[in-house]
């Protein structure tokens, strides 16, 4: 029996065992064989070959446009950047990745437009899995829906979820340290349904005999075996709704409640045309907003002020990290940094490489001669 029967059989088993206390310790062992044959199959598959779509990281953030066929990504891309993507009304019309840049507030903004997704991608169908994974080296995803077809936002993040991409999630806090005996040990900063036996069955799937387990939140089964794997990617998130020139503004209420099924709140999805380049400077404020991305206006010597082509930095991001981006001798010749501007308690303040930015900050560094 091949891995993809073996996986079709430990998934038929699951759907056919009722979820209850007295199963919840075979599903759990279930549920971690499932993960390691996965895991198996897709190194199979990646060590395979064949056509794939890797795409070189460019700018200062990545965005991938994920959507089934037929719902404007390549009007929206062509829209937005200077891309030229061939567009039409079949399966795969965008027969490889199509890269843009998109220049919104000083970022240069990278845009995949991915072949449209097909459902069963994640198993192969239609070079579905080279597909998905451009999507797990971005830095934030853009659905694209069609606003007559909001339902297909259930089935993009199961392909999503099947290719071990967790949308909108942060990482489960589940630490496990090995150690040579004493078997299993698990302590727990959260009240669990999980019960000890259920937990230390997961383990024993993935290979731990001995070991101590702390889990910093509450976990189920599916959060507790993605905090023992190590290919899971964490992916934020925003919606787009395109061809809305299309609809008649009753219909309007229909399209939110379709949302709302689904999560998401219509104050926080763009609804655009990108037929008729409608809402799209909305759409580019979300990408910012969501990128967390900040602006560092660098005081040049003799120059004064570069308010044209900012530093671009991760919110958060220190002075440190600031010249480290910039490069060259500056690491070696830092000596200290005045700062203007939302992080800083007075114009030129002198501070460390430890201080942390804040978009529109204006930086000056003092280097060593």
């Amino acid at each position: 029996m091949g891995l993809e029967e073996e996986i079709e059989e430990i998934e038929e088993e699951i759907a056919s065992t009722p979820y209850n206390k007295s199963t919840e310790a075979h599903i759990g062992r279930l549920k971690s064989k499932l993960a390691e044959k996965k895991e198996k199959l897709q190194n199979q598959s990646s060590a395979g070959g064949g056509t794939g779509y890797d795409v070189e990281k460019t700018g200062d953030a990545t965005v991938a446009l994920v959507g089934f066929p037929s719902v404007g990504k390549s009007s929206l891309l062509n829209s937005l950047t200077n891309a030229d993507s061939e567009t039409g009304s079949y399966e795969f019309t965008t027969l490889d990745v199509n890269p843009g840049m998109c220049k919104h507030r000083g970022a240069n903004i990278q845009l995949l437009d991915v072949p449209g997704l097909i459902q069963g991608a994640a198993t192969g169908k239609g070079d579905g899995k080279q597909v998905l994974s451009v999507v797990r080296n971005a830095d934030l995803i853009l659905f694209v829906l069609s606003v007559f077809e909001i339902e297909q936002y259930d089935r993009l993040q199961e392909e999503l979820y099947d290719i071990n991409i967790r949308v909108d999630k942060t990482p489960p806090r589940v630490t496990v340290r090995p150690k040579i005996k004493d078997g299993i040990k698990i302590t727990s900063s959260a009240d669990q349904d999980l019960d000890e036996e259920t937990i230390s069955d997961v383990l024993r799937e993935h290979g731990y005999v001995n070991a101590d387990v702390n889990l910093g939140e509450k976990v189920d089964i599916d959060r507790l075996i993605d905090g023992l794997m190590e290919n899971r990617e964490y992916i934020p998130s925003i919606t787009c709704v395109n061809k809305v020139d299309l609809i008649e503004p009753d219909y309007k209420e229909t399209v939110d409640e379709q949302l709302r099924e689904r999560g998401l709140d219509p104050e926080e999805v763009t609804f655009i045309s990108a037929e008729e380049e409608k809402g799209l400077e909305a759409l580019k404020d979300r990408l910012w907003e969501n990128l967390d991305l900040i602006r560092v206006y660098m005081d040049k010597p003799g120059r004064g002020v570069d308010y044209e082509e900012p530093l671009m930095l991760e919110r958060g991001s220190t002075i440190e990290e600031a010249v480290d981006k910039l490069g060259g001798e500056m690491q070696e010749r830092f000596r200290f940094a005045r700062v203007s501007g939302p992080s800083a308690t007075h114009d030129e303040q002198q501070v460390g490489d430890q201080h942390v930015l804040e978009d529109e900050d204006v930086l000056k560094l003092i280097l060593r001669r």
